[in-house]
């Protein structure tokens, strides 16, 4: 009869604890408080990288010159390939017509073989900016 006792109470202790941490289990939460600002930031972040405005890489320089021929290279280009951005810069007094923002310079000479047959005085640049 001992043993039967001592099975049921340690039974009944090990029944008592189980139930007690089912009890107490808790749901825990976690609630970041965020400034609206950081998703604008994010945004304007991506529209310059997109834009070629950002960035540490390579770029393909199609043109240096007028404006007005600027604009007929960078319509030309848009017409025959539009898969890499492209945006006309400014350095006092020509405009360069600048295409993509590439990581590396592999990824630039890439490009600049498909650019080539189209803009033959194209070239692959650092930009400092």
């Amino acid at each position: 009869m001992k043993k039967s006792s001592l099975y049921i109470t340690l039974l009944a202790s090990f029944i008592f604890l189980l139930s007690s941490e089912m009890l107490s289990a808790q749901n825990p939460t976690v609630t970041v408080n965020a400034d609206p600002k950081i998703d604008q930031l994010l945004r304007v972040k991506k529209a310059l990288e997109k834009d070629n405005k950002l960035g540490d890489g390579y770029t393909i320089q199609l043109y240096y010159g007028s404006l007005n021929q600027a604009n007929e290279v960078l319509k030309n280009y848009r017409y025959s390939f539009g898969t890499w951005p492209a945006s006309i810069e400014y350095e006092t007094p020509n405009y360069k017509v600048w295409v993509g923002n590439f990581g590396t310079h592999l990824e630039a000479d890439r490009a600049l073989i498909a650019i080539k047959d189209k803009f033959t005085s194209a070239f692959i640049l650092k930009p400092n900016k």
